[in-house]
């Protein structure tokens, strides 16, 4: 009979040893792999709320382009287009970007988004990744009426709505307006003309009622757009590129 209170040979031992060596490097490996396709080329988030309705649902979860390697190159002033997406695309906004970690504060904040498959940051308690939609870019003039924004384009002599300046079509969720309602309130539907400099977009929701976006931030640095959406895959009902 074998007896599991037997003393291990050395060799036995030994190859114990060896066997949590392999596992401990393979796990090492498969988090350095897994930071670097996350900091480098993805994200998987999922959506916290309903801000992005009707289109976009509290819940959805969607793997996210990263534009690190972008913002890299941008750096070493290697020519190409100033900015990786364009007007009408739902983006990725990381607020923690204004005040980045330290690089052993990355470090552990890696792994803890590692084991908590990214639902779980160190950055603070407080929500810092918001999912909006570039409506205006770098240069851009824009005034907006009703909650719909028209877009002058920089070098152009005419206005068209964002509708018009989008890549992709969309819906908005358009509020309907008290007679009484106050236009001097954050989120009101009417915008006096803007100008957007040259490192700077205009993001909104597309539940234009009472959400937080650039009619409260004001336009938001391109440097803190990190990802534009690429793909849904939760539910498994709405699968698909939204």
């Amino acid at each position: 009979m074998f007896d599991k209170r037997r003393p291990l040979s050395y060799k036995e031992q030994k190859n114990q040893r060896h066997q949590l060596r392999w596992i401990l490097l393979w796990f090492l490996v498969l988090f350095v792999i897994y930071n670097a396709l996350t900091s480098f080329f993805f994200s998987m988030r999922v959506l916290e709320n309903d801000t992005m309705q009707p289109g976009l649902r509290a819940g959805d979860q969607f793997i996210f382009s990263s534009y690190a390697v972008h913002s890299l190159l941008a750096d070493l002033n290697i020519p190409g287009e100033s900015t990786p997406f364009k007007r009408g695309n739902i983006v990725l906004i990381d607020m923690s970007r204004k005040n980045p970690l330290s690089l052993p504060a990355r470090l552990l904040d890696g792994v803890v988004r590692f084991f908590t498959a990214q639902r779980i940051s160190l950055v603070s308690g407080e929500d810092h990744f918001y999912v909006k939609r570039v409506i205006g870019l770098p240069g851009d003039e824009i005034t907006m009426t009703n909650f719909v924004v028209r877009i002058r384009a920089k070098g152009d002599s005419f206005n068209l709505t964002e509708f018009e300046r989008s890549e992709r079509p969309y819906v908005p969720t358009i509020p309907q307006v008290p007679a009484l309602w106050d236009e001097s309130i954050p989120f009101s539907g009417n915008m006096d003309r803007i100008i957007l400099g040259e490192d700077e977009c205009f993001v909104l929701s597309d539940d234009r009622s009472n959400t937080n976006d650039s009619r409260t931030w004001g336009p938001v640095p391109v440097e803190i757009i990190t990802g534009k959406v690429l793909f849904r895959y939760w539910p498994v009902t709405r699968l698909g590129r939204p």
